[in-house]
């Protein structure tokens, strides 16, 4: 049974190991854009790590998957175009989910564990991420628009409201 966890610094190899299958998948997937193969950096990781905003996705055998949940507003959630978001109330954002290919389930165990503790929760994927958008949609988000990360790209925004 997958369940969640706070990352510490102990699995900082293995998160990284996660996030390196992860970018060689969505290259070979079509998606090679999102992340290529620099991102997330180690640096951004051990921040995460270091404010509790790194959550590892485990079950008996490992460690499975990894994202980082933000509680709070995401700044670049502020402007959308072509659409709108569902609301304006608290919510809390997945970013950076991962996952190791060897366990099924990390979208949706993460999605519940965000929808049992937030009204709301967002998340954002690349358009050419088709597999993510699938998963998205299937965990009952709705498509709210498109928003630009900080590098000025855009990415289709999503939100679930109870």
């Amino acid at each position: 049974m997958l369940r969640i966890r706070d990352a510490s610094f102990d699995d900082f190899d293995r998160i990284m190991e996660i996030y390196h299958y992860a970018q060689d998948f969505m290259i070979r997937t079509g998606n090679p854009q999102q992340w290529g193969r620099t991102y997330p950096d180690p640096a951004l990781i051990e921040a995460d790590i270091r404010a509790g905003l790194c959550k590892v996705i485990f079950d008996e055998t490992g460690v499975h998957g990894v994202f980082a949940l933000l509680t709070g507003e995401e700044p670049t959630y502020a402007q959308i175009e072509n659409g709108a978001w569902l609301n304006d109330e608290p919510y809390v954002t997945i970013h950076r989910i991962a996952g190791d290919g060897q366990a099924h389930g990390l979208f949706q165990c993460a999605a519940e564990y965000c929808k049992r503790i937030s009204a709301n929760v967002r998340i954002d994927t690349h358009a050419d991420n088709r597999i993510m958008q699938r998963l998205i949609e299937r965990s009952g988000f709705q498509k709210c628009g498109v928003i630009y990360v900080r590098d000025g790209s855009p990415r289709i925004a999503y939100q679930w409201k109870r």
